[in-house]
């Protein structure tokens, strides 16, 4: 199968794909139809999706899972729909209710009030059923095999709040069905630092409120400065029902200059990068990773530049490579 990949001339080269992940799907399940599609077993995600979520899941295909490392801590934006007046255990709608109170009197104002102070740099408590391990086994599984887990409150950024609408009780509701009595809906979009849970966001409004909450539907639209209107279906991504992965693909040099700060090398230093030396920094004290550029602009390496001379995170371009 491995000499079978290496030599398919319709194997899909080096980049990043972003893909529009639909409900129902784990991240796994769209990795390892992307390792079909894309005829490589080199194919990995830059930060997991919930299977009930949707929206921008971050692929990298070949070389370019070098540089989802440098993607998973970007900020995220989200469209989400916030079940205000019930619980669950999972802080979603995939778990079992356990609570909650009428919500349905609560006004604009009130909501809005509590909004403002989820947003800003706040301490969160992950919710339980979080990937986070705790002695070396996930919270989830924990609390899946009945044990009561309590996580560490933590800082995350929440750059932006924003209530989009309020559905009340009768009218339609995200699946298309009434609003139940004593809940609302309430419609919001986010912009939050790596690491924030936004049913978390869900949960602490509902608690801030007196009536509790949880999280019915979750929407990614943005890792960094890769978005929704460059994401494609997995129905576009295979070649039977659409154009295939390789008409997507985002290749490495674009993906790093969207993603990164950017340094361009002169082919001395280009070379001596491709060797795996170091070079001069070019800007000392940079604490984010920079892609570096050789002059026909090909992606060489990751750099940091913290010091006043820089190494490579990862080299893309070896020296004498083609």
């Amino acid at each position: 199968m491995a000499a079978e990949e290496q030599h398919d001339e319709r194997a899909v080269g080096d980049g990043l794909l972003v893909v529009d992940k639909p409900a129902g799907w784990t991240s796994h399940d769209v990795v390892g139809r992307l390792r079909r599609l894309c005829r490589t077993r080199r194919v990995g995600h830059a930060g997991t999706l919930d299977p009930m979520a949707t929206g921008v899941l971050v692929v990298g295909v070949n070389k370019g899972t070098k540089l989802l490392t440098f993607l998973v801590g970007h900020d995220k934006g989200y469209a989400a729909t916030v079940r205000l007046g019930r619980t669950t255990v999972t802080d979603d709608a995939e778990g079992e209710a356990t609570g909650g109170s009428d919500a349905s009197r609560l006004t604009d104002g009130e909501i809005a009030r509590v909004v403002t102070t989820l947003t800003g740099q706040v301490q969160q408590v992950p919710s339980a059923v979080s990937a986070i391990k705790v002695g070396g086994v996930r919270s989830y599984a924990r609390v899946r095999s009945g044990e009561d887990v309590e996580l560490a409150a933590r800082p995350v950024t929440v750059s932006r709040f924003e209530v989009l609408a309020t559905r009340r009780p009768g009218e339609a509701g995200t699946d298309g069905n009434p609003v139940p009595e004593g809940v609302l809906d309430v419609d919001v979009e986010v912009e939050v630092s790596s690491g924030t849970y936004v049913r978390a966001l869900a949960r602490d409004l509902g608690s801030a409120l007196g009536v509790g909450g949880h999280l019915t539907a979750l929407r990614r639209t943005r890792v960094g400065h890769l978005t929704l209107e460059q994401a494609a279906s997995l129905e576009q991504l295979d070649p039977q029902t659409g154009p295939g992965p390789a008409a997507y693909l985002v290749d490495l040099a674009d993906a790093a200059r969207a993603a990164l700060a950017t340094r361009e090398l002169d082919q001395a230093q280009a070379r001596a990068l491709g060797y795996g030396q170091r070079v001069a920094s070019a800007q000392p004290g940079r604490e984010e990773p920079v892609a570096a550029f050789a002059p026909d602009g090909t992606l060489v390496a990751v750099l940091d530049e913290r010091r006043a001379t820089a190494r490579a995170h990862v080299v893309l371009a070896p020296a004498g490579a083609k």
